[in-house]
């Protein structure tokens, strides 16, 4: 009977138990091994965005470009998908548990072991699935690679297999990291990428339009630069009329404003603020007289991981519409096809934004110019200012309902329940004082706390995220990408720290699960 009750996914259990793997050390990593794998893979990150996929036509359309800062890699490189097949399985299989559609207790280890191996299958069968339509019009084979290989059908497998070679290297870095490096891979490369963005958008002294030369018209695109050459250049008649609106909220090619820096930074530091905000419960030891510690339920529970999970939900569901709308094949199908419903876009200028249609209202909030200036000024691009308003209200719901739903999946499937706490902490010898030392009286303590903080958590975080889409960022690294970054590099510094003190003290390595 016990077997009728398993999950279908025991049916690729020999597949998973076999499945090629970064091996985890048997033995403790020291703490400068840590910090060369995960510098080594950041180098190698780097190095493989700029490596061109070969046999592209000069035409490449970026189906992530509003969410490049939080899907990573970059346009038209092997690197092209990003992270978006990890996190795009990640999200499948999290609403499939946390639906009771895959019936897996994650509280078990049988069950967390098929769920973490059938997500690697998964992430294969979804670099494909976001590989094979990039052939169509967006990563279309060079007429050089097609008569070289001798057709088109060709052409189009080898640049789908380089798009194939890209995904699973991102997947075999992150995994690295994660066994052998410090943090999280998908986490460092989102950082990596936002701030490469940002350093760009900040200081960048080449003009937008790099035909032309340095104008006022045609400014230099960082924020420094541009503001200074503006600033200098500009008469008193020119800052009337409508010079201060290009100096703070940008105009055109020059979208590297004041107000954008202002939200930079302001993002970071109340980032800063709300991750040192949490509840500390008080430990002693069981055995230890006089040993005490706290255990610390940060304000921010579950990280920054809902936010990238959304984000990417959200671009896979801007790639599914763009194909719907403008792929040879899916274009024509019925219901589906070419419908406004779903999303209306124009490809003819290079973006792959949507213009128009229910994807437009679920598009990224990139800036005041794209929501808050349109509804003060009466529209823009044939939509009322109602649209915009509407566009705004839902972004900023989904967001935050979103978020909330995926740090509730996440604390369940990364063993930060009450319940596997409460394990953890039991298994290091502390205790709660006043409670009797029993994992399930500590679980119920912590359900008080962990659930509660969770909701407020992934809700904050939306909201934040949700906040800084709106008032816009330098660098077009998205609000998204800075909320996350500065997250990151906080969790990064304290990861660190907490290494650093294992190092030293090895009887916190039982504590912090890191034997």
């Amino acid at each position: 009977m016990a077997e009728e009750k398993k999950s279908r996914l025991y049916l690729l259990k020999p597949i998973v138990e076999r499945w090629p793997a970064v091996s985890k050390p048997e033995v403790h990593v020291n703490f400068r091994t840590k910090i060369l794998w995960t510098v080594l893979c950041l180098i190698l990150f780097f190095t493989l965005t700029n490596v061109m996929i070969y046999g592209v036509t000069g035409t490449v359309l970026d189906m992530f470009a509003s969410y490049r800062a939080i899907m990573s890699g970059a346009s038209g490189s092997i690197m092209h998908l990003g992270i978006g097949p990890i996190v795009t399985a990640s999200i499948i299989l999290q609403l499939f548990v946390g639906a009771k559609i895959i019936k897996l207790d994650l509280t078990k280890e049988e069950d967390k072991s098929i769920y973490q191996g059938s997500q690697k299958v998964l992430v294969i069968v979804m670099i494909f699935v976001e590989a094979i339509p990039q052939v169509y019009g967006y990563l279309s084979p060079s007429q050089g690679l097609i008569n070289l290989v001798g057709g088109r059908t060709l052409a189009d497998i080898i640049i789908i297999l380089q798009l194939f070679l890209g995904a699973y290297l991102v997947f075999l870095m992150d995994e690295l990291i994660s066994k052998w490096g410090i943090g999280s891979g998908i986490s460092l490369f989102i950082a990596a990428g936002v701030s490469q963005q940002i350093f760009t958008g900040v200081f960048n002294w080449i003009p937008a339009s790099a035909t032309q030369a340095v104008s006022i018209s045609n400014p230099p695109a960082g924020t420094i630069p541009g503001t200074y050459y503006l600033a200098t250049h500009m008469s008193i008649g020119d800052m009337v009329d409508g010079g201060f609106q290009i100096i703070f909220l940008g105009h055109g090619g020059h979208v590297n404003a004041l107000v954008p820096l202002i939200g930079t930074i302001a993002i970071f530091f109340i980032v800063t603020y709300t991750e040192s905000s949490r509840i500390e419960l008080p430990l002693a030891h069981a055995t230890v007289r006089g040993a005490r510690g706290r255990y610390p339920i940060r304000l921010i529970y579950s990280s920054n991981i809902p936010v990238i999970l959304m984000s990417a939900l959200l671009a896979n569901i801007n790639m599914f519409a763009l194909l719907f709308y403008t792929h040879p094949a899916l274009s024509n199908l019925p219901i589906l096809g070419k419908q406004w419903w779903i999303g209306i876009y124009d490809t003819s200028t290079g973006s792959t934004a949507p213009v128009g249609g229910g994807a437009w209202y679920l598009s990224n909030l990139n800036g005041v110019n794209t929501w808050l200036m349109p509804i003060l000024s009466g529209g823009s691009g044939g939509h009322a200012p109602w649209q915009f308003a509407a566009k705004a209200l839902i972004y900023f719901t989904l967001m935050i309902g979103g978020s909330i739903l995926f740090a509730k999946f996440w604390i369940e499937t990364t063993d930060m329940g009450p319940q596997a706490v409460a394990k953890q902490i039991q298994g290091s010898g502390m205790v709660m004082p006043g409670f009797r030392r029993d994992p399930r009286v500590l679980s119920r303590v912590l359900e008080r706390y962990i659930p509660v903080v969770t909701v407020i958590g992934g809700a904050m975080v939306g909201a934040l995220a949700a906040s800084a889409d709106a008032i816009g960022t330098v660098g077009n690294a998205s609000g998204t990408g800075v909320l996350l970054t500065a997250g990151i590099m906080i969790q990064l510094y304290e990861q660190i720290a907490k290494e650093q003190a294992m190092e030293m003290h090895p009887i916190l390595r039982s504590f912090f699960g890191a034997e």
